[in-house]
């Protein structure tokens, strides 16, 4: 009973947020519009089913914190330094697309640290390998083994962080032992 209980509440999360995502489309959250957009996701969960995302972790605020204003910070530095390329004339950027094997084997580790790392201006995810845990990642300003080597450091970095915000204490235990 429990288990369809919890599918339900996932089902309600699901259809309120593509709700609110409808009126963001709309540009109102009038009573009308909020009823057509629950309606809509009605309809979309009916149709296209998702499936079942179990999450063994749970929220924590400092580390959500941490990763909030890390996350911020890369963003401006990145942008800065794609800004700084691209206005470099005459100079053609060198890229590398670098394999990233992650510590953390769970699908919702590796798709908040692909969707975390593609919104930094600078880096693509080019293929996510779910059963091996390998991100392979486009990268723009790379010049040599060791700014590969540092790019892979910092999503390490970044994969901790993300684990240290949102993780379970198995994935937290895992994320302490050294990479490899």
């Amino acid at each position: 009973m429990r288990g369809l209980r919890g599918r339900w509440r996932d089902r309600a999360v699901a259809a309120a947020g593509l709700t609110v995502i409808w009126a963001l489309l709309w540009g109102s959250f009038t009573p009308l519009t909020m009823l057509g957009g629950a309606l809509v996701a009605v309809v979309v969960l009916t149709v296209f089913p998702l499936p079942p995302v179990t999450y063994a972790g749970r929220v924590h605020p400092l580390g959500v914190v941490r990763f909030a204003w890390r996350f911020v910070r890369d963003l401006v530095v990145a942008s800065a330094q794609v800004s700084a390329l691209a206005f470099r004339f005459g100079h053609v950027p060198r890229s590398a697309v670098i394999a990233v094997p992650l510590r953390v084997p769970s699908d919702l580790g590796l798709t908040l640290t692909a969707e975390a790392l593609s919104l930094v201006p600078g880096s693509l995810i080019v293929e996510a390998d779910r059963e091996s845990g390998v991100l392979y990642v486009h990268v723009l300003g790379v010049r040599d083994a060791a700014g590969t080597e540092r790019f892979r450091r910092d999503v390490l970095d970044l994969e901790r962080r993300i684990v240290h915000a949102f993780g379970s204490p198995a994935e937290r235990r895992a994320i302490k032992e050294p990479p490899t």
